[in-house]
């Protein structure tokens, strides 16, 4: 029992460190797909070639996604502590990634002006996230405040009764499981967010769009780098 423990922490690790090399390859190609979309921006493509790069980044983004879901299912864990993300990153997390939301709000102040439908289309667009947002926010309020409950229900009782301790954990583990469920609903959203946003801009402003998240994630890497190598008084 002691090995096969010891065998599942293991891979838990190798999974974690897998995952994290393979999204430092995404960012590289992400960095990569970015110049090629600023480049075609600058020398005003015709719109199919610009329609063409912008599904290109439609999938690449859908590429972090399935990478992310392989992950949860390993290890939630992972996701959810944002030890993968840079120190000003994880400042701006919301289970296992960045809020909708506030994307939107980003998104927006780069894609002006919009038509009367557009507006219509991201106003209900928000609300939706919005409300899905606080729902799952709750949902996982109320997993934790229940698994605390598990957890010190007995805190103080005989340290010899190993029989109730040992229930007590299968009981806040499966409650635990649950997190995964999170994660994977909130990334879902996230995704689903990037698409629904892609089908009400038009080619022009969905290729500003992808380029001011880029630019927004891009700067908080920096902001990091810049803090850990700050000088020390």
């Amino acid at each position: 029992m002691k090995n096969s423990f010891t065998f599942m922490m293991l891979q838990r690790i190798l999974d974690a460190a897998m995952f994290d090399v393979e999204y430092g390859k995404w960012l590289v190609d992400h960095h990569r797909l970015m110049c090629e979309m600023r480049a075609a921006m600058q020398e005003h493509l015709p719109e199919n070639e610009l329609r063409m790069l912008v599904d290109k980044c439609l999938l690449h983004y859908d590429a972090v996604m399935s990478l992310k879901s392989v992950m949860a299912r390993s290890d939630a864990f992972h996701l959810y502590s944002g030890m993968w993300m840079t120190p000003a990153e994880r400042c701006f997390m919301w289970i296992g990634g960045f809020r909708p939301s506030e994307l939107i709000k980003i998104v927006l102040r780069h894609i002006e002006p919009l038509t009367e439908q557009q507006i219509v289309g991201v106003c209900g667009l928000q609300q939706s996230v919005h409300e899905t947002e606080e729902a799952l926010s709750q949902g996982l309020e109320a997993l934790f405040r229940s698994l605390s409950d598990t957890i010190i229900s007995d805190a103080l009782g005989s340290p010899s009764d190993v029989g109730n301790y040992i229930s007590q954990m299968v009981v806040a583990m499966n409650k635990l499981s649950a997190l995964e469920a999170f994660v994977r609903q909130a990334d879902n959203l996230r995704q689903q967010t990037v698409h629904r946003l892609q089908l009400i801009l038009s080619t022009h402003q969905a290729a500003r769009c992808f380029l001011a998240m880029a630019e927004h994630f891009h700067r908080l890497r920096a902001l990091s780098s810049l803090w850990l190598t700050r000088p020390r008084q």
